[in-house]
């Protein structure tokens, strides 16, 4: 948690979020964009999108660029001051992490600390090639799948049951998988995928993203925190390599 560490120094420090600790933060924050890119370019040589999981270093840097984000969606006056010395392409993609990362801490306040069982998750180059397909036959973007994907369950890395029943990859509650299931399994990646794709596209999707998302988790801090890692996704190129690799 770099970050952490050199942001909590500069408080210190300095009596409150100065000046220099801001450009603390956000020259560790350069630092780690280009250590993570770095990392992410040799996951991809073996194959784009990759067919293996991501080797320990963008495992690594993904976490810390995950680690400022929750750091800094608690630290707000320091975000304020932090954002306007990133780069351009940095400081909007810092925005979405730390407005995504907001809401799912709202969302999760009071809540009990759950144990999840986890395991190892798709490839990426499977989860891609899904997410394409239901894209084809549903017209639903890809990038809001991958969201969805990466908020519920991680891209399948938590495999418990939420408190409300849900189930599989995708998260679904087994009365509504009936309606858009298709028949398919659950707890298999390909059909909670599809399903996703049919469940968004029978309530809005597209092109009303916002309606369609509510009609997955009734929650505006739920649609936010989606529509945001989508955009991120879509935005930049490195995106969905480097969520794909965050942890429960």
């Amino acid at each position: 948690m770099a970050i952490a560490v050199v942001a909590v120094l500069g408080l210190v420090g300095c009596g409150g979020a100065s000046a220099s600790s801001a450009q603390d933060v956000a020259d560790q924050l350069v630092q780690t964009d280009a250590a993570l890119r770095a990392a992410i370019d040799d996951w991809r040589a073996g194959g784009d999108p990759p067919t293996v999981q991501p080797p320990q270093e963008a495992l690594d840097q993904a976490e810390a660029v995950e680690d400022d984000s929750l750091y800094l969606a608690k630290h707000p006056n320091l975000t304020a001051q932090a954002l306007p010395l990133l780069p351009a392409a940095l400081r909007a993609e810092t925005r979405r992490l730390v407005a995504a990362k907001r809401d799912l801490l709202r969302i999760s306040s009071g809540g009990k600390h759950k144990k999840f069982k986890v395991g190892t998750p798709a490839p990426l180059s499977d989860l891609v090639s899904f997410y394409r397909e239901a894209n084809q036959r549903y017209g639903v973007a890809w990038n809001y799948l991958a969201a969805i994907n990466l908020v519920e369950t991680k891209f399948g890395r938590v495999k418990s049951n939420s408190v409300a029943g849900a189930k599989g990859p995708m998260q679904f509650i087994p009365s509504t998988w009936r309606i858009y299931g298709n028949g398919g399994n659950i707890n298999d990646p390909h059909d909670a995928i599809l399903a996703a794709a049919n469940l968004l596209r029978n309530n809005g999707a597209p092109p009303n993203y916002a309606r369609a998302l509510r009609s997955y988790n009734d929650s505006g801090l739920y649609v936010d925190a989606v529509t945001r890692y989508a955009r991120e996704i879509a935005a930049n190129p490195y995106g969905v390599y480097y969520l794909y690799c965050w942890q429960p």
